[in-house]
């Protein structure tokens, strides 16, 4: 018979700090916490900048009282529109129409002698659409008197004029309606109009949905 010798048990190693995998292991728990949390911060990074309150027209200076300061994540973009930190241009006017709530772009901004359109009034007979407001546009045609106290065939004068203001207006007596439309116009555009009205033609406003010029 054979007398078989008990097992020995294995003794497990109380884990040293000296290990290898270890260490290896709190560091790789390490990163992970450090990257959850630069992920969570730049995920909340805000910047403060400004917006315009009701809108900002072609020509018009910015002022405190025509902004708003608000608290956006711009990221990457945040150099192409004006921050709180770098605060509002002196002497600075829109020379791109600013939408209500939007945010300001550098691009839209400059200085008065770099305006290449000037508002123009014209008034129209003809109703407009309820959508045509302020930054869309109007296609501006113009029939010129001829030799039988009438017009020749209306020709397209202005394709897509950007509208900067419009004002309904009507005759002392009221039996007349008319809206005053003021419009943008290039320098090189000018002549053509400002010679229209001097010669008392009949200029005329079709609203372009399509805003293309």
């Amino acid at each position: 018979m054979s007398v078989s010798t008990p097992a020995t048990g294995v003794r497990l190693k109380k884990p040293s700090w000296k290990d290898p995998r270890l260490l290896v292991g709190v560091l790789l728990v390490l990163a992970s916490v450090v990257g959850v949390i630069a992920l969570v911060g730049s995920a909340d990074q805000t910047t403060d900048v400004y917006s315009a309150r009701d809108g900002i027209g072609v020509g018009e200076k910015l002022t405190p009282d025509n902004v708003n300061r608000v608290k956006v994540r711009l990221g990457d973009v945040e150099d192409h529109y004006v921050t709180v930190e770098s605060g509002l241009p002196e002497e600075t006017v829109a020379v791109q129409r600013i939408g209500k709530d939007q945010l300001l772009p550098r691009e839209s901004l400059g200085k008065v002698d770099a305006l290449n359109r000037k508002p123009v009034a014209l008034t129209i007979e003809e109703a407009l659409p309820v959508q045509a407001v302020a930054g869309t546009r109007v296609d501006v045609w113009v029939a010129l008197p001829d030799a039988r106290s009438g017009f020749s065939e209306p020709k397209l004068l202005l394709p897509g004029a950007e509208i900067a203001q419009l004002t309904p207006g009507s005759s002392a007596l009221g039996s007349s309606k008319f809206t005053v439309l003021m419009i943008l116009v290039g320098d090189g555009q000018m002549p053509a109009l400002l010679g229209a009205q001097a010669n008392k033609a009949k200029i005329s406003a079709v609203w372009n949905p399509g805003g293309g010029s």
